[in-house]
């Protein structure tokens, strides 16, 4: 099975650049780091099994190919949808906000 590369849209890059800023902020250089690992790691699982992810959001938004996938020790899901030649990642969310109204706004 060949993976996808990954494609992450500019709401996404910013959402990771966020989370990165709220840890380096709080003093946990640690947890940044730990966070980026984490996405990197999903990154790569949804690379090489893009139907893994949820399609509750595709379903409740009514967006066609939409699927998540939760990091593993933080608090935040991936949302992207499979293309033909990559991964289309949309948003990296906070579980805390509105997934939903994130998503569509």
């Amino acid at each position: 099975m060949k993976t996808k590369p990954i494609v992450a849209r500019a709401r996404a890059n910013e959402d990771v650049e966020e989370a990165i800023a709220h840890y380096l902020a709080e003093d946990a250089a640690a947890a940044a780091l730990g966070f980026i690992d984490a996405l990197e790691r999903a990154y790569a699982y949804v690379g090489r099994l893009p139907h893994a992810g949820s399609q509750r959001y595709a379903h409740e938004l009514d967006i066609p190919g939409l699927r998540s996938w939760p990091l593993k020790r933080y608090p935040h899901v991936v949302f992207y949808v499979e293309r033909d030649e990559h991964i289309d990642v949309w948003r990296v969310l906070h579980t805390q906000r509105d997934l939903p109204a994130s998503l569509v706004g």
